[in-house]
């Protein structure tokens, strides 16, 4: 008799909690949505993971689940093929696929949200005997991951001044980011190349003996590199972004993105953007390079404003970042 008792308890606690949530969905219903990243050690897994932390902590009833990919070059087509629900995705892979360079045809997917400007460049060692990009010729880099948009940022910079990155260096392309600075430390490579603030792969070599140098274009060299690449633009990594970085550094980069899936309803896109764009100064505070993370930064750093979500764009209009 006990036994029936407690299993009829256990039952109408069950049912009630069902009802709850039943009513609670109906105010708020409970969402769940996929982010692509990179492969791991690299700046996207970093940002993916902060972002779905700080998106469910801002809103108990979402899940956002993270997916470890090859990169840009995974998530684009992923999404294309509602794979995944959202993508991060480099701001140079994202030009090639509007474009349709490579004889495709041009990607039609929307923007969420511009995450950070990913200004470019190498890292040494601190007791490395090279100084310039032009010292770096010949010798061995690890360019990033074989997936991931970096690599193709220091392509068009090369470029840029007359370099040729699987020519005049003696490239590697990895299977996950996390290879490069070990690379650097036991002398398989001189330096690797990165972007932005908080590179992993920069922080990894800077907490190490003997510490970390940055390499970036000269003044001239980003004359020449914009003058050839518009699309390029000046970008700074203030002093302090990365240990024993005393001075700012001036490069060029682009911003990357998250992107959306083809068919992700307007009222998805527009749930998440107002909680993440809500949530910025706790994103902030999460991560150096999300304080980049705006809706304003955003409304700036597309090529069109057209690119950006129509949910998104509802949101942005209710907030004035847009004019209707």
């Amino acid at each position: 008799m006990v036994i029936r008792c407690a299993i009829g308890v256990a039952f109408a606690l069950l049912l009630a909690g069902s009802v709850a949530a039943q009513e609670g969905d109906k105010t708020v219903p409970k969402l769940t949505v996929v982010l692509a990243t990179a492969t791991q050690g690299g700046g996207f897994p970093l940002y993916g993971n902060a972002f779905a932390e700080v998106m469910m902590q801002a809103d108990p009833t979402l899940v956002v689940e993270t997916r470890n990919t090859m990169g840009s070059s995974e998530n684009i087509p992923s999404l294309e093929q509602n794979k995944f629900d959202l993508g991060l995705v480099a701001g140079e892979s994202f030009n090639q696929a509007r474009e349709g360079v490579g004889g495709k045809p041009p990607i039609k997917l929307k923007i969420l949200t511009a995450i950070y400007g990913t200004a470019g460049m190498f890292a040494v060692r601190a007791d490395s005997k090279y100084h310039t990009i032009q010292d770096l010729v010949g010798k061995p880099i690890a360019f990033g991951a074989k997936g991931s948009g970096i690599p193709i940022l220091s392509r068009y910079m090369l470029d840029g001044i007359g370099l040729k990155q699987d020519e005049d260096f003696k490239a590697f392309l990895l299977d996950h980011a996390k290879e490069g600075p070990e690379m650097v430390l036991d002398g398989r490579a001189e330096a690797i190349w990165g972007a932005g603030i908080g590179y992993p792969g920069f922080m990894e070599l800077a907490k190490s003996a003997p510490g970390v140098r940055f390499i970036a274009p000269t003044a001239d060299e980003i004359a020449r590199m914009t003058a050839k690449h518009p699309f390029l633009k000046p970008m700074t990594i203030p002093a302090g972004s990365y240990p024993t970085q005393n001075a700012d550094i001036k490069s060029l980069g682009s911003w990357s993105f998250i992107l959306t899936k083809t068919d992700l309803p307007d009222d998805v896109a527009y749930r998440l953007a107002r909680t993440l764009h809500g949530a910025e100064g706790a994103f902030c505070k999460r991560l150096a390079q999300a304080c980049e993370t705006t809706a304003v930064n955003t409304v700036a750093a597309v090529p069109d404003i057209a690119l950006i979500h129509p949910g998104v764009m509802k949101y942005f209009r209710e907030i004035g970042v847009v004019k209707q």
